[in-house]
């Protein structure tokens, strides 16, 4: 039996989490993954050794940094507009080239959690003083379209740690349109993409031995009961990841148990799960340049450049149009 909500004006949570744990298969977006509890346990994972694609990307950057940052500044001023910033670690080694080259630009890091964004303007504020910063709390296209409503500046839209695997292919199309809508001739999309290799190394970044991912999958049920008042028992679910290395596509699953029903007093709402009933909450594609270039194409941007980390595990793609 499952209760229709309240009916009263629902914030995009509220409504996310309804509409996602009546469907059939349940599934909850991953960006409901972050908060305070959540940007902890992610940092975690990032420095775990089997989750290979922060250092990778770091290689990257920390490598290539100085040509990457005469290539962003070799037109005049711009905004480096970076996409889910996070903590930063990685955008630092470019801030920090890009201060030494004397750069006129603005970092204007977006992030929805305020958490996050926060800590992240502390720091840079801290350790990059002579770094504009100008950070915006929100999702990625509000806070495009808003930039790009208040001037004509050159745009640097950095896109890393491979957040676009978090999208359906049809979905990462739509994604890199609208970011081409909001592009002028000379602006950049700097985007990371974790690349197809061993099934099993792929596995183990999201599945360590350690409980760690476990713990971050079922945040997302830590937070529906501390902000929607529900009764999920986390020890009644199992994180469960699967790859396809056919299509690259990671995936991964809060598995119920035991049959159980759930009650989520805020929205009035009750849920039945069945004995092994799979809640999806995220996806992580992997690719190769033929499919980067398919998408790219398919959004009408080109590849202009391709940066590895020499392993071919991770790549950074500059695109242009």
């Amino acid at each position: 039996m499952q209760q229709s909500p309240k009916t009263i004006k629902l914030t995009d949570f509220e409504k996310d989490v309804c509409e996602g744990l009546r469907d059939f298969p349940k599934h909850l977006s991953s960006k409901y993954f972050y908060d305070e509890t959540g940007d902890e346990l992610f940092q975690k994972i990032m420095g775990m050794p089997t989750y290979y694609l922060t250092q990778a990307e770091y290689k990257i950057l920390n490598h290539h940094k100085v040509e990457i940052a005469e290539m962003f500044s070799s037109k005049g001023p711009f905004e480096l507009i970076e996409l889910g910033a996070g903590d930063g670690k990685k955008t630092k080694v470019l801030l920090e080239e890009l201060c030494e080259q004397q750069s006129d630009f603005t970092y204007i890091p977006i992030d929805i959690s305020e958490n996050s964004l926060e800590q992240l303007t502390n720091s840079v504020t801290y350790e990059l003083p002579q770094v504009n910063i100008d950070g915006f709390q929100g999702t990625y296209f509000e806070a495009l379209k808003k930039l790009g409503n208040r001037n004509q500046k050159r745009k640097i839209i950095l896109f890393l740690g491979s957040n676009i695997g978090n999208l359906k292919h049809n979905q990462a199309i739509d994604f890199l349109s609208e970011i081409r809508q909001l592009m002028q001739p000379n602006d950049i999309l700097f985007l990371g993409a974790d690349q197809k290799k061993n099934p099993q190394t792929i596995l183990d970044a999201y599945n360590d031995k350690e409980g760690i991912t476990a713990q971050f999958n079922k945040n997302i049920l830590h937070r529906i009961n501390k902000e929607l008042d529900a009764n999920f028992d986390l020890d009644k679910f199992l994180h469960w990841e699967n790859y396809d290395p056919e299509n690259g596509t990671a995936k991964s699953y809060l598995v119920s148990k035991e049959d159980q029903i759930v009650y989520l007093e805020k929205l009035n709402l009750t849920i039945h799960l069945k004995a092994w009933e799979t809640i999806h909450t995220e996806i992580s594609q992997k690719y190769d340049d033929d499919m980067v270039h398919w998408l790219g194409k398919e959004a009408r941007l080109t590849i202009h450049r391709i940066f590895s980390d020499g392993k071919e595990a991770f790549k950074d793609y500059v695109f242009t149009f």
